[in-house]
């Protein structure tokens, strides 16, 4: 299994290609394309490389596929006897991202992107 953990929005994220993930609200429209760089640690079927504290020359390519609000969380503040409350509510603004990639040194080693690679490089051959 192929993976890397990323880091965006001050969080720390395992991500795989093909799923997607709520992360921080990014400025890029809806069916953009993203490029994450802040790369931690990548792990390609057993071959692993670690970064100090990135790793270089990996990125991991993904699709916003929507801006959206997480759930409410409601902050209550109360100091007993003294008659002092205080309730607030907060709604985090997040951006759904579809992974498509993982790339090391500039080759895709997993996702749509590498399959094609795959492809071209079998056709070459034959």
């Amino acid at each position: 299994m192929t993976y890397a953990i990323i880091e965006t929005g001050g969080k720390q994220l395992r991500v795989e290609p093909g799923r997607f993930y709520d992360v921080d609200r990014l400025a890029v429209d809806e069916e953009g394309s993203v490029v994450i760089d802040r790369v931690l640690f990548v792990d390609n079927e057993g071959d692993i490389s670690i970064g100090q504290p990135i790793v270089e020359g990996a990125t991991v390519e993904g699709t916003v596929l929507r801006h959206l609000r997480g759930r409410k969380i409601i902050v209550y503040k109360m100091r007993p006897k003294k008659k002092t409350r205080k309730k607030q509510g907060h709604r985090q603004e997040l951006t759904r991202v579809m992974i498509d990639s993982i790339n090391l040194n500039g080759k895709a080693i997993t996702g749509a992107s590498a399959k094609v690679e795959a492809e071209t490089a079998e056709s070459a051959d034959s």
